[in-house]
């Protein structure tokens, strides 16, 4: 029998397509352009061809949100066999996805579609997502999903490591991140997403201090208890798996997920960064994942 509550978040998500079949996720897919050609955000190319494509091309990628049309057919379809729709969707600071989800239940009906800021992208997007989806799977309805939603959103820290500013700053995802532009060439920003835009957290100096940093941030959540963690990458496998490998002991779930076109667009190659909160909170009970390859469609 199908959840009462349907689960609806977006393609920046970069969710393993796995889970979100395992979990019933509907994930909508945003728009990449490169070289004159249009694609969809996991559907039409995976993360893996769009760098080998980055690499290739002499142009700058861009993106755009789906139509509310995309949000209108998937919020209809699901309600045929839903009582009502949750969607979760990248932070409104950060693209113009959620106005299109909000557009898309005006028409559909508000009453049973619920559209909802993560105030995140991708790596805590997809946490928030696999919330939603199981406490949906539990009998939840929108009301307890969206509590249960916001209790973790409050909790969850997100840091990350680029190997440059300028995907962020061509792509106009830079925040008050921009203020680190011109700085010395060989310096490697830390950066969060606090009040759903990029921050500045810190600055080190080589590629091996960031991924400690990481790791010493991400392990600073929680107060020593259990972990969710969920761990992101641009065409960095191995820095990857060697942060997942120091959370380990920690993480009650730990995931590691490709980011995708859209995402790695404003992100830029080489970028890794991850997603924490106390498992206490909501356990997601999933268990070790790598899927940091062939596993992401």
């Amino acid at each position: 029998m199908a959840a009462r509550t349907a689960i609806v978040t977006d393609s920046t998500a970069d969710l393993v397509p796995e889970l979100a079949t395992r979990h019933g996720i509907t994930v909508v897919p945003l728009t990449l352009s490169l070289d004159g050609r249009s694609y969809l955000d996991g559907v039409d190319l995976t993360a893996a061809g769009f760098y080998t494509k980055l690499r290739a091309s002499s142009s700058h990628p861009t993106t755009s949100q789906p139509s509310p049309g995309q949000f209108k057919d998937a919020y209809q379809r699901l309600l045929e066999d839903h009582q009502e729709v949750v969607s979760l969707h990248i932070s409104d600071k950060l693209s113009g996805t959620l106005g299109s989800a909000r557009q898309a239940a005006q028409m559909v009906g508000p009453d049973r579609v619920k559209v909802v800021d993560s105030e995140f992208v991708s790596m805590p997007l997809a946490s928030l997502a696999l919330v939603a989806a199981l406490r949906a799977e539990r009998g939840g309805d929108a009301a307890a999903i969206i509590e249960d939603v916001s209790r973790v959103r409050q909790a969850l820290r997100c840091f990350f490591a680029v190997s440059t500013l300028e995907f962020l700053r061509r792509g106009g995802r830079i925040g008050s991140a921009s203020a680190l532009l011109g700085s010395v060439l060989q310096i490697k920003p830390i950066l969060g997403i606090e009040g759903g835009e990029v921050a500045p957290l810190e600055r080190v100096r080589t590629q091996d201090r960031a991924l400690s940093r990481l790791v010493e941030l991400g392990r600073e959540v929680g107060g020593g208890g259990g972990l969710c963690v969920v761990i992101g990458h641009a065409a960095a496998e191995a820095h990857a798996m060697a942060l997942a490998e120091r959370f380990e002991d920690r993480a009650e779930t730990l995931i590691v997920q490709p980011l995708g076109p859209v995402v790695g667009a404003h992100a830029g190659p080489g970028t890794v960064g991850l997603s924490v909160y106390p498992a206490e909170l909501f356990p997601l009970g999933i268990g070790n994942l790598q899927a940091a390859g062939a596993s992401r469609r």
